[in-house]
């Protein structure tokens, strides 16, 4: 097989797939490297189009053969394409022109570094970002690829200040972390997911245990001890490697990476870590927040210490103090969109009924006194149908809900007799307390009301179902009160709603007082 070339210098590269987020952090550091860059993909508009045009990338927004130039020296193609279905990729082999999937070209750059893995179901983007401001604020030799923009890194997806070190979420779908190479792994959670590929629990765990297996000879794995998965994974491959160095962080942790004395008031997170005694405070919601910082403190004094030969002292974590109190979050993970009409509108990725669970409850702590409404979009029919009870279970602390049909992955069909309906039907009989508000049906107008009326009476929470997240924009403008929290949560197009209503709201005329 064609190796990945390690200079770029003047190399024409071209992207299919290129707005994905890991894609377009890919561009960031193949641009750095010199690379003369095109692109292709879908037409509809994602945040990572203006990245890209940032870095003048000249993007196509179709799949043609004739969009590959005939300079293109290398084709890269996001793992949701085949070089079997995709025309630009069907032209690149009959062309004989070398073609990497995005998996193997991070696995090629992991190999020119001292490189770190992030790896788990949940908790990779916030890991790899807090990671990442950390090698900021102590100036290391580093650059870190996370899947989403991080405001820290002037919203874009990498941090590029050196390349002695490598920090990138590695993704467990069909083994893709396999391709990755790295000294250190964190891992964050392991659960069952991805049931298209890993029908059972048993089998996304033994991925895990393969990849931490794949370290080298004294790799060092950082696990979150507070996670039964990362647990497990981490004790079956204590039964095969002795020599690799296990790390454990989180609340259950023994040792420098146990967090202590958490306490969360509005607006702030606060805990103290081992034998420290300065409080370390992080000014987003959620637990899950606190547990990701304290991993990536861990992994970066071990490249701190494989740098300079010492672990973190009093001007080090006078730095990391700091550096995590202005963490202002990533894309779509706990994304405050902003505030209009009183209303706080929010956005996030969690997609898997654990990261709805906490990134809900988190808010929910962070923000006590004001009502939560959740608009959930369920990503994969796989997922939904195999998880549906926890999908249910995980929305209890919402106030009020509002569903959407299925975002289905490119990579499955539809199946018949399941449907976001289908997830509405189990949520009203779950939370009988909620008012159900069917919007397919005609009295629309009149369901309204009637909830409105409920709502003098005993303040009850609602549960909508609306097939087209746009087509909801109208209920939330009816529903929606000052002090609310609007969140739009799920892997879908969702978030386009939250989007919607910043601009509708933001537009609408002051109430008189």
């Amino acid at each position: 097989m064609t190796q990945f070339p390690e200079k770029l210098e003047g190399l024409h590269v071209h992207l299919v797939g290129a707005k994905g987020t890991g894609m377009t952090a890919l561009a960031e550091i193949l641009k750095k490297r010199g690379a003369i860059l095109t692109g292709s993909d879908v037409a509809d508009v994602f945040y990572t189009d203006s990245i890209l045009h940032s870095l003048g990338v000249e993007l196509f927004e179709n799949f043609d053969k004739n969009n590959l130039p005939l300079s293109t020296d290398i084709v890269i193609h996001s793992a949701a394409y085949s070089r079997e279905g995709n025309p630009e990729l069907k032209a690149a082999t009959y062309r004989g022109i070398p073609i990497f999937s995005y998996p193997e070209v991070l696995g090629a750059l992991s190999l020119h570094s001292r490189s770190a893995g992030i790896a788990g179901v949940n908790g990779k983007t916030t890991t790899a970002a807090l990671s990442g401001i950390l090698i900021k604020a102590l100036g290391l030799p580093a650059m870190v690829l996370a899947g989403s923009a991080i405001s820290n890194f002037d919203d874009r997806c990498t941090l590029v200040q050196g390349e002695t070190y490598f920090i990138a979420e590695t993704c467990e779908y069909r083994k893709h972390f396999l391709n990755f190479k790295p000294t250190w792994i964190v891992l964050t959670s392991v659960e069952s997911d991805h049931q298209d590929y890993f029908p059972t629990y048993e089998s996304i765990r033994d991925a895990f245990v393969e990849y931490v297996l794949s370290l080298p000879l004294n790799g060092v794995l950082i696990f979150c001890a507070d996670q039964k998965g990362a647990v497990e994974v981490a004790d079956l491959v204590l039964q095969k490697r002795k020599d690799i160095k296990y790390v454990e962080y989180g609340f259950l942790a023994h040792g420098k990476y146990r967090i202590r004395d958490f306490q969360t008031k509005a607006g702030v997170n606060t805990f103290i870590l081992g034998e420290n005694s300065f409080p370390i405070r992080i000014h987003l919601p959620g637990k899950h927040l606190v547990q990701d910082a304290v991993a990536a403190i861990a992994l970066v004094e071990q490249i701190y210490e494989t740098e300079k030969s010492k672990t973190f002292e009093e001007s080090e974590w006078n730095s990391i103090v700091e550096a995590l109190a202005t963490f202002r979050g990533s894309k779509r993970r706990s994304e405050i969109i902003g505030e209009y009409e009183k209303i706080l509108i929010m956005d996030d990725y969690g997609h898997h009924p654990t990261a709805i669970k906490t990134t809900i409850e988190g808010i929910k702590k962070f923000w006590p006194h004001r009502r939560l409404v959740v608009d959930f979009m369920s990503h994969t029919y796989t997922r939904t149908i195999a998880l549906q009870d926890d999908f249910v279970s995980s929305l209890d602390n919402a106030d009020s809900i509002l569903l959407h049909k299925i975002y289905a992955s490119a990579r499955e069909q539809p199946v018949s007799g399941f449907s976001g309906k289908t997830l509405y039907e189990k949520l009203c009989e779950h939370r009988p307390e909620l008012f159900p508000i069917d919007l397919e049906k005609d009295n629309r107008e009149k369901m309204i009301t009637c909830y409105k009326n409920k709502t003098r009476e005993d303040k009850k929470g609602f549960i909508a179902y609306v097939d087209e997240p746009l087509e909801a924009l109208n209920l939330l403008i009816n529903l929606l009160q000052p002090g609310d929290i609007f969140l739009t949560l799920g892997a879908g197009d969702n978030w386009k709603l939250a989007k919607a209503l910043a601009e509708r709201l933001d537009k609408k005329p002051a109430t008189s007082k």
